[in-house]
């Protein structure tokens, strides 16, 4: 089974729809979960209320370092939104790198959101991973939560749910090479009526342009990889500062993900517009912009060996500019990522409700703390490397 991207292609909108559809409506699968509910199945995972709970306890637990404060927008249609967000500064410190961090645009993925608090957890010395210099250096301010109406539906049991409560794909909404589209129509990858049209992608907006961030980057899950702009097309590849972030891809692959990356832009097969990545990295000027996936739930064995295979092999040297090269398409073709996409895949047979849980999110305890582990070892590393760039 392939990963269900982000940015998913008009012929599998249908298919993909009509799976959620079925999963609501199924209830008599006997391989599926025995009880309704993330706690009951998967304990190791918080709510939304026990990750706002949990900001709190830090915000007075972190040395003075942390500020949380949530910020409130309704949408055209009434519906409102509430969505917490954290800054950390070190006392005295004059960091030259300011890292914004958006987790949770879909619901499904609610590693994303755990990765975040694990993370905030690190900066503030309650993790094993090791903070070094990072927090001398680097201020960061962090969306830890971004969907929270329909990530407690998720929470409840809707295991496949992406959209915000107005069947919006919030990263599809951003003003940034923004396309309506009628066949997307109440599909996952609906991008609204308008640009900005939902109040979380308002909320994000003002954040992100508030904060006037050097390094930018968003979180999700279904797939493995790490990516930079463009998104919004096949035809142009980021110019300002590529080979700086091409560069800090190459080593954090190697340290951390050995998973597909490089640039969403030319050649890969399949636009997406309207996305938070495109619209940082152009409107704001964003000299680092990211789009990373930490987990896919099924075996990702083939696609490091192959892609370690052309790495070695020295090809990637030539093609750095572009990963959708030819011979780098047989990588890309098995594992479709939200940013990267060569073509459209075939429609998607039914899963169960376990099967779309365990696709995008760890479904052990175990799985879950390398995970978070990992990522937030990841997410240090770059605010080194990036401070270090700038000085």
């Amino acid at each position: 089974r392939h990963p269900r991207p982000l940015c998913t292609p008009p012929m599998r909108v249908a298919a993909l729809f009509a799976c959620a559809a079925a999963l609501r409506d199924s209830d008599d699968d006997s391989s599926d979960l025995t009880q309704t509910g993330v706690k009951a199945n998967f304990p190791f995972y918080h709510t939304s209320d026990e990750i706002h709970a949990e900001l709190q306890r830090l915000s007075s637990n972190c040395n003075g370092m942390m500020q949380v404060a949530t910020a409130e927008k309704s949408d055209g249609s009434g519906n409102r939104a509430s969505i917490d967000y954290v800054t950390v500064t070190k006392p005295g410190a004059t960091p030259k790198n300011k890292m914004f961090m958006l987790f949770g645009e879909h619901a499904r993925e609610l590693i994303s959101p755990e990765s975040s608090l694990h993370f905030l957890k690190t900066l503030c010395g309650e993790t094993n991973v090791q903070v070094g210099e990072a927090l001398d250096n680097t201020q960061f301010q962090v969306v830890v939560n971004g969907n929270p109406n329909s990530r407690r539906k998720v929470e409840g049991g809707d295991y496949c749910l992406r959209v915000n409560q107005d069947g919006v794909d919030l990263n599809r909404n951003w003003d940034e090479k923004w396309q309506a589209d009628s066949d997307f129509g109440g599909s996952d990858t609906n991008p609204g009526s308008k640009a900005f049209s939902e109040a979380e992608t308002r909320i994000f907006k003002d954040l992100v342009t508030d904060f006037q961030p050097t390094t930018f980057l968003t979180i999700h899950s279904g797939t493995m990889g790490m990516y930079m702009p463009w998104a919004y097309d096949r035809e142009h590849l980021a110019t300002r500062n590529n080979k700086n972030m091409m560069d800090l891809l190459v080593k954090l692959d190697k340290d951390h993900c050995q998973c597909p990356f490089g640039a969403a832009g030319r050649e890969v097969g399949y636009s997406c517009p309207g996305t938070c990545l495109d619209y940082v990295y152009d409107k704001l000027n964003t000299d680092y912009a990211f789009a990373f996936e930490i987990y896919y739930g099924e075996d990702d064995g083939e696609l490091k060996e192959r892609f370690q295979e052309k790495i070695h092999g020295g090809s990637f040297l030539q093609l750095r500019d572009s990963l959708a090269h030819d011979e780098m398409r047989p990588v890309f073709e098995d594992q479709q990522s939200d940013f990267i996409q060569l073509a459209a895949s075939e429609e998607s047979e039914a899963m169960s409700r376990y099967e779309c849980f365990s696709l995008f999110n760890p479904d052990t305890e175990e799985k879950f703390n390398h995970t978070v582990t990992t990522w937030s070892t990841a997410y240090v590393h770059l605010a080194d490397m990036i401070a270090a760039d700038l000085q």
